[in-house]
């Protein structure tokens, strides 16, 4: 008695014995092999292209001749001739095994295709999203046997792809009649599925067989910026990105500043949160239009977010989280609708699904750094810093793995800086200071060369010299301390002392001349004492909240720092350094993220597991509260000092050389003196 022929599939090698005739999807399906169709084997949506393999396989113990598979059948040759086969490619649905035959499946055409992230690590992203698309040919309406269009679209889903019952919106149902008599009884449906054992929810559906593809939106809706990548539900393709400054700023630059005004003024929750809602549309839509797309294609939307903004997102007062015990209305992982959010640009079948918070101050926005950058599966001791408005910390290893947040404000954001302003063409985002000269050189967003190299002038003429945003403001401030222009403590010297006109008086105090831009009408910009100070409080902060999480783990030092956030990878980690923001490691061991919260939120939107992953992982990270821990303002004054008033710097003293100067020479209202407090 002959044997069945052998179907092996790469890469998975996968392998079983089918009969004559049986069609290369079924195969796969039947051994679980990853092949994706969404037109149910009709040879229309080319999804299961396959690529056969000829010859010898002393590995697999096979060789295949070159009839392993049916010829070219009609379908086939219909499909070539419109969009055209790679060579050597079949369909998945026509193509038949005759006899033993070793079968390729290309990454296009996998269900859980895999794309590569390279901002911080190579690794993968394994594409199984929660929605997708299912191409159904529904049986026409008869008089004698009376059933409703959506039972039986449910009974052509149950028949043609196993799936044996969905549920739906109102607003879905109202459009589903037009749309199938409009598509001839053929459509094809978008199902959302959140978990495994969830019944399938119809969310949207077109006649015909849709080919446009859908969308998700992956948000991190931070407190001074909201950031979102439009993405490609079906590849994983990043199709656009784009962010807006978050208009609640205007109640508080800070988070408790929010809270406050939610606690002073009745309605005050209910009016951040609409202002904050249209934002979030106004950015759906300006996103769309940017990638040349419908919004109405965009049907999930994924967000990540600090705990404030998590309830002002959702319409939670956000008042227990100001004080303690900093009760959250729920730390779960939120599931709900675009109508539910009153978000007007989406569908408003449209799936939003919010990432869990790890405690009352440490929310989704940690949660999706963690889900990114993966510190529990780490084997050498990683600080992950998310660094913004409010920054949030991660240590671990395999071990065990601690968080927290810390209130740095807005400052490294380029907020409450005299030349401050967001990251635009214009501003200065890179600065050195000679040591000697004490002049600047200057770097501007929009423009490769620095401004002492020849052609930068003409290059910005354009946009001028605008201001300065947080990276600029970070180099700016290491550099002056590196330049002898600031002291430990973080006064700036005036010119009899730092040998620089540049160091000019203002007030009591004196600020560094960066650019002098009014004679062509432009803003003089300066680092003044102000500015340093603002600077000070926010690498303070984050610095002590680093160091509670060593104290909890008993240690000094780390392995390794990650520096994450929206212009995480624009901070010089040697400036960083210099300044004090991280701790002491070998300047090699500090890497750059990147917007880790907003990959760890794509994560989430394109992978339905990684879901289920991060909603376990939250539960077994270790919290610690900086708002109560009384070493936590110990540690804060001790980080006030530039690099730090206690903790050594080996590892930087290797490849700086600090100045050692003090600019604390007491005095009445001397520029750059203080009054010295009489003793009591």
């Amino acid at each position: 008695m002959s044997k069945d022929p052998l179907v092996i599939f790469t890469p998975s090698g996968k392998r079983g014995r089918f009969p004559v005739g049986t069609p290369v999807l079924t195969a796969a399906r039947q051994l679980g092999v990853d092949l994706d169709s969404v037109c149910g084997g009709r040879g229309i949506c080319s999804k299961c292209q396959i690529t056969p393999s000829y010859g010898d396989f002393p590995k697999h113990g096979v060789t295949v001749a070159e009839d392993a598979l049916s010829k070219w059948n009609a379908v086939e040759e219909r499909y070539d001739r419109v969009r055209g086969l790679k060579t050597g490619r079949r369909l998945g649905c026509q193509a038949t095994v005759q006899q033993d035959v070793v079968i390729d499946v290309p990454p296009e055409s996998q269900v859980h295709r895999q794309v590569v992230r390279k901002a911080a690590s190579a690794r993968v992203i394994e594409m199984d999203p929660a929605t997708r698309l299912y191409y159904v040919e529904v049986q026409e309406p008869d008089m004698h046997e009376p059933t409703g269009d959506l039972e039986r679209v449910e009974q052509a889903l149950a028949a043609q792809w196993d799936i044996p019952k969905i549920s739906t919106e109102f607003s879905t149902l109202a459009r589903l009649q037009p749309i199938l008599r409009k598509g001839q009884w053929k459509i094809t449906v978008a199902l959302h599925k959140d978990d495994q054992d969830a019944v399938p929810r119809l969310v949207a559906a077109w006649p015909g067989l849709h080919e446009a593809g859908i969308y998700g939106l992956a948000i991190d809706l931070g407190s001074t910026t909201v950031a979102a990548h439009l993405t490609n539900l079906d590849t994983g393709e990043v199709v656009a990105s784009s962010g807006i400054m978050n208009p609640q700023i205007r109640f508080g630059e800070d988070l408790m500043s929010r809270v406050s005004y939610s606690m002073m003024n009745p309605g005050g929750d209910a009016e951040m949160t609409r202002a904050v809602r249209e934002a979030i549309d106004t950015l759906a839509k300006e996103i769309a239009a940017e990638a040349g797309i419908d919004p109405a294609l965009i049907l999930e939307t994924v967000f990540v977010c600090n705990p404030v903004m998590h309830h002002l997102l959702l319409g939670i007062d956000p008042v227990e989280l100001g004080q303690a015990p900093f009760a959250l209305a729920t730390s779960n992982a939120v599931t709900l609708t675009a109508r539910d959010l009153q978000l007007k640009t989406l569908p408003q079948a449209a799936q939003i699904y919010v990432l869990p918070c790890i405690a009352g101050h440490v929310g989704a926005d940690a949660a999706a750094v963690a889900l990114s950058e993966e510190p529990g599966k780490s084997k050498d001791l990683a600080l992950i810093v998310d660094v913004g408005t409010n920054a949030e910390i991660l240590l671990g290893d395999t071990s065990r793995v601690l968080a927290c947040s810390s209130p740095t404000g807005p400052a490294f954001e380029g907020a409450q800086i005299s030349s401050g302003q967001r990251a635009a063409p214009g501003a200065i985002e890179a600065i050195r200071i000679d040591p000697e000269t004490k002049e600047p050189r200057f770097r501007v967003i929009g423009c490769d060369k620095w401004s002492d190299e020849d052609g930068f002038w003409t290059e910005t003429a354009a946009t001028g010299i605008t201001g300065i945003c947080g990276s600029g403001i970070i180099e700016a401030v290491a550099e002056m301390r590196i330049a002898g222009l600031l002291d430990p403590s973080g006064l700036i010297g005036g010119p009899d002392k730092t040998g620089t006109d540049r160091c000019q008086p203002e007030g009591r105090t004196f600020s560094y001349l960066v650019h002098d831009g009014t004679a062509e009408g432009g803003p003089r910009i300066t680092v003044t004492q102000g500015d340093i100070r603002a600077i000070q409080l926010a690498k303070s902060a984050l610095y002590a909240g680093a160091r509670l999480l060593m104290d909890t783990r008993s240690v000094d030092k780390v392995d390794r720092v990650v520096l994450a956030g929206a212009f995480g990878a624009h901070i010089s980690p040697l400036h960083a350094m210099v300044l004090g923001m991280i701790p002491d490691v070998p300047l090699e061991k500090v890497t750059s993220a990147g917007n880790a919260a907003g990959t760890g939120a794509r994560i989430a939107l394109c992978n339905l597991g990684a879901r289920r992953e991060i909603e376990r992982v939250v539960r077994e990270i270790t919290k610690v509260e900086t708002a109560i821990e009384p070493k936590f303002q110990e540690h804060f004054v001790n980080a006030n000092a530039i690099p730090h008033a206690t903790d050594p710097f080996p590892e930087l003293g290797k490849i700086v050389n600090l100045p050692d100067v003090s600019f604390n020479t007491g005095g009445d209202d001397k520029p750059g003196g203080r009054r010295r407090r009489k003793r009591a």
